[in-house]
């Protein structure tokens, strides 16, 4: 049976909780939208053998509280909470997994503090900035049409509209894993953070010119993912974007911007890829190419 803690770290102007799974290299988990542990946790219970897996709850939703509710929460902020906590954690670089916003917070902590990361996935990253013109646009429309709703018609349709704009297909899942409940009162809180706090950062905030050059000449091993379902909405751009910065391509993931469609094999798939990343981070050659398979 794996072990199982939990943690909470002050950083400034909150509490930070987390959640730590397992034994191994130390693994960090990042989530976009709403993701918290409990959103986390399946996924940290899979990789609990191989890994020390940290899944926090970002700073605004359910256990990490704020100081003043009101205070501006911005990614530099949350790339800032996450160095304290992989601070107080070890002192050597470490792997992280981060997807859609999470990504996002992931490469700016990489390009602040290097020394941090050993490898990161982006999977499905909310990188607007880094893209050209054109698709930069039908980002910026789809998280204001996203936005319009949240403002005019609350939460829950909202998360309809989301849905939408992710291309979410209910059918489109792994035998026996059902649909996700109904989400409770507090997870409602935490969407609604996400929709009023965080959503604004992706749509204003960009990897400036430091950032960017920072990511290009790194040494850390950034792998740009994608769901394979994720093909025709703006977060694969973003991260074909970010392989044309890293001269790399994208690595596909079974489902598509959700995480908890295909467990077995996206567990498995993230295995393969860390292992593969671990193996270039060290010099040695690849067997077979895996990090590329799908890509397009």
């Amino acid at each position: 049976m794996s072990d199982s803690r939990a943690g909470r770290l002050p950083v400034p102007g909150a509490s930070l909780y987390y959640e730590i799974h397992g034994t191994g290299p130390l693994l960090l988990l990042l989530q976009g939208g709403d993701g918290n542990t409990a959103r986390g946790a399946d996924l940290a219970a899979r990789l609990a053998a191989d890994y020390t897996v940290v899944v926090p709850d970002r700073r605004g939703l359910s256990a990490s509280v704020l100081d003043d509710p009101a205070a501006p929460v911005t990614v530099t902020t949350h790339a800032d909470d996450i160095h304290r906590l992989l601070a107080s954690l070890t002192d050597e670089p470490v792997e992280i997994f981060g997807s859609s916003y999470g990504a996002l917070i992931a490469l700016t902590l990489a390009a602040d503090h290097p020394e941090q990361v050993r490898t990161l996935v982006a999977h499905d990253p909310a990188t607007i900035g880094l893209l050209p013109a054109a698709a930069r646009a039908r980002a910026e429309r789809d998280l204001a049409a996203l936005d319009e709703v949240h403002r005019r018609d609350g939460t829950l349709p909202a998360l309809r509209k989301l849905a939408e704009l992710v291309h979410a297909d209910s059918s489109d899942r792994e035998p026996g894993v059902a649909p996700p409940a109904p989400r409770g009162p507090g997870e409602l809180a935490d969407l609604d953070f996400f929709l009023s706090r965080d959503l604004p950062e992706i749509r204003s905030s960009t990897l400036d010119a430091a950032h960017i050059a920072a990511l290009a000449r790194t040494p850390i091993q950034i792998v740009p993912a994608a769901g394979r379902g994720s093909r025709e909405i703006w977060n694969y751009d973003c991260a074909r974007a970010l392989a044309a910065l890293l001269d790399s391509t994208v690595t596909e993931f079974p489902g598509g911007h959700s995480l908890s469609t295909h467990p077995a094999a996206f567990t498995a798939r993230l295995r393969e890829v860390l292992r593969e990343a671990d193996r270039a981070a060290a010099g040695e050659p690849s067997p077979g190419g895996e990090l590329g398979e799908g890509a397009q």
